[in-house]
């Protein structure tokens, strides 16, 4: 679905963040979340889509929605009726492959392993470094390298305090 899906997202202007498909309890859906390309908008959380600079707008998830929607009913990839949602990614934002990580460096994250490292599966802290691969957390007072394809779940962390700030502006 990601590789039908990817190249709509893209000639609309955005990235695609994730996608997930599974039974709801009001039936079958997939939802895309699309965000704004890093190089779109400055600063982190700005350039995620969040906020006034970059933002991702109903029109543009209207658009993606129709277009997403025509290639899936074309290419028939999914069996039963489905309800298709688009929506920008919010303050929690996914995190998975590595330019997503390399993009909010400096930014709190959670991140939940599958194997783990040195015992331990749970990681919250802030991004250092994305590069080869790895990842770099700064948590409980050192830093731990996390390979991507360990991650199971990765989020960033909302600032709260400049969110109430900016909003405040």
């Amino acid at each position: 679905m990601w590789l039908l899906a990817e190249p709509y997202v893209r000639d609309a202007g955005f990235d695609l963040i994730e996608v997930q498909y599974g039974r709801e309890p009001t039936g079958w859906v997939v939802r895309l979340f699309i965000d704004t390309p890093a190089d779109a908008g400055a600063g982190t959380m700005q350039a995620a889509g969040i906020g006034p600079v970059g933002s991702v707008g109903l029109e543009d998830c209207e658009r993606v929605s129709r277009d997403v929607s025509a290639a899936l009913d074309v290419a028939d990839l999914v069996p039963h009726a489905y309800q298709l949602e688009v929506s920008s990614p919010g303050l929690d934002r996914p995190l998975r492959r590595e330019r997503d990580f390399a993009r909010f460096v400096g930014e709190s994250a959670r991140i939940r392993l599958i194997d783990g490292v040195e015992g331990r599966r749970n990681f919250l802290g802030t991004l250092r470094a994305a590069k080869d691969g790895r990842v770099e957390i700064a948590c409980d007072g050192r830093s731990y390298e996390i390979s991507i394809d360990d991650i199971q779940k990765a989020n960033l962390v909302p600032d709260w305090d400049r969110e109430f700030h900016r909003s405040a502006s």
